[in-house]
C-alpha cells in the first residue's frame, strides 16, 4: 500500500505557479513554545538552531560535545532536516556555563536558560513558518494574499506530510508488514521510538484518507461526528448538530478523524461508515492495533482542520515569501499544498 496523495480543497484564487525547498536556508521553522524558561531549575534549556540536519541529529552532537546520553535530552518536536530550525532543547545537571556559544558543524546554540523541568515531546504551542516560494513573481501576491487569507478563516486540511512516511512511503510499508504479522514478536528487537514511527504511519495513513474522504465538507459537522476542541485538544460526541456547527463556524471546534487504536472514540452515524470505508480500503481492523505491546497506539482523534495564524505574503528578489503559524502536530506542506499548484509527493 503506497500513502495516498492528500487533495486540494482550493481556495477563493487558482494556486500559484512555484516551488519550495530548493535550499534548506528557504525554509525557516521556529517553535513557539508552550512556556518560556523560568531562569531556575536544574535542567538546562538551549535555545538551538541546526540546517541540513535533523532533531535527532543535534541531539547526538550535542551528547558526544557534553558527555552525555541521548535519552538525557528532552525536547518537544522532531524538526526537518532540509530546513533552518529553532528549537529548545532540555539537559539535566550541566552547567550552563558549558553550553553557552557551542557551535559545530550544522548547528549553534543561540540562547541558554534554565527551569525545573524537562522538556517532553508536544511541549510546544506550535511553529512559525518562513517560506521562499521559488519562481513567483510579485504579479502572483495578491493571489496568495486572498488563499492565506482563506486559510486563516476556514483553516486548512490537517493531513499528515509524506516525511511521516518514511522515504517513499517506506515506514508505511514496514508498518503494515509489523500489523499482519506477529506485533510483538516484531517488535521485540526494534527501538520504541523507531517502532512508533513506523506504526504511526499506518495510523496516519487512515487519517489522511478519511481528511480526503471529507476535503469538500472540513468545516461541517455531520451526523454522528466527534467534534475536536481546539481549545484543549479534548473531543466529544455530537448530540446537537445545529447548536455545535455555530461553535465550528467560529471555528472553537472541528470534525475530527480516526488515529486508529483499540481505546478511540469512535463516531456514529453516517460518519462511522465514512472512518469504516477507510479502514476496509487500507485492510485494516482497528482491533489490530490492540496486539501492540506496551500498550502503543491506543488510538486518538485528530482535527480535520486547523486554523493558520498570522498569514502573510510578500515578494521578495529571489521569489515570494510567506509566513504563517500551525499549532503543534501539523504540517507546513498543508498550507503549501493549498497555495501552489503542485506540491511534491511520493513517485
Amino acid at each position: 500500500m503506497k500513502p495516498t496523495r492528500p487533495l486540494q480543497r482550493g481556495g477563493p484564487a487558482a494556486p500559484i505557479p512555484g516551488r519550495y525547498k530548493l535550499r534548506s536556508r528557504d525554509f525557516f521553522v521556529e517553535e513557539i513554545p508552550l512556556y518560556q524558561p523560568s531562569g531556575e531549575g536544574t535542567h538546562t534549556y538551549l535555545l538551538i538552531e541546526k540546517e541540513g540536519i535533523p532533531t535527532m541529529e543535534a541531539v547526538s552532537r550535542l551528547a558526544g560535545v557534553l558527555g552525555r546520553r541521548q535519552r538525557d535530552f528532552g525536547y518537544a518536536g522532531l524538526k526537518d532536516a532540509q530546513a533552518v530550525a529553532r528549537q529548545w532543547i532540555s539537559i539535566d545537571g550541566v552547567d550552563p556555563q558549558e553550553c553557552e556559544n557551542l557551535e559545530m558543524e550544522g548547528l549553534r546554540v543561540r540562547e541558554v536558560s534554565r527551569h525545573r523541568n524537562k522538556i517532553k515531546m508536544g511541549h510546544l504551542r506550535g511553529n512559525r513558518f518562513s517560506i521562499l516560494i521559488d519562481g513567483v513573481g510579485s504579479e502572483h501576491a495578491t493571489a496568495a494574499k486572498e488563499n492565506l487569507q482563506d486559510m486563516a478563516r476556514r483553516g486548512v486540511p490537517n493531513h499528515f506530510g509524506e516525511q511521516r512516511f518514511g522515504k517513499r512511503g517506506s515506514n508505511l510499508e514496514k508498518g503494515r508488514e509489523i500489523l499482519e504479522g506477529n506485533p510483538r514478536k516484531a517488535a521485540g528487537g526494534m527501538p520504541r521510538r523507531l517502532l512508533n514511527l513506523i506504526i504511526s504511519a499506518v495510523q496516519s495513513e487512515v487519517f489522511n484518507r478519511v481528511v480526503n474522504a471529507r476535503i469538500e465538507t472540513l468545516g461541517s459537522l455531520l451526523d454522528g461526528d466527534v467534534a475536536w476542541l481546539h481549545r484543549n485538544g479534548a473531543s466529544f460526541l455530537v448530540e446537537d448538530l445545529v447548536s455545535e456547527q455555530i461553535r465550528c463556524d467560529s471555528f472553537e471546534i472541528s470534525p475530527s478523524g480516526p488515529l486508529p487504536g483499540p481505546k478511540l472514540l469512535r463516531p456514529q452515524g453516517m460518519v462511522a461508515e465514512i472512518e469504516e470505508r477507510v479502514m476496509k480500503e487500507c485492510e485494516i481492523e482497528p482491533e489490530i492495533f490492540a496486539r501492540m505491546p506496551h500498550g502503543t497506539h491506543p488510538g486518538a482523534r485528530r482535527p480535520l482542520r486547523v486554523p493558520v495564524g498570522d498569514p502573510k505574503a510578500n515578494a521578495e528578489p529571489e521569489g515570494l515569501r510567506v509566513t504563517f503559524e500551525l499549532p503543534r502536530g501539523s504540517y507546513a506542506t498543508s498550507v503549501l499544498r493549498e497555495l501552489l499548484e503542485a506540491t511534491p509527493w511520493f513517485e
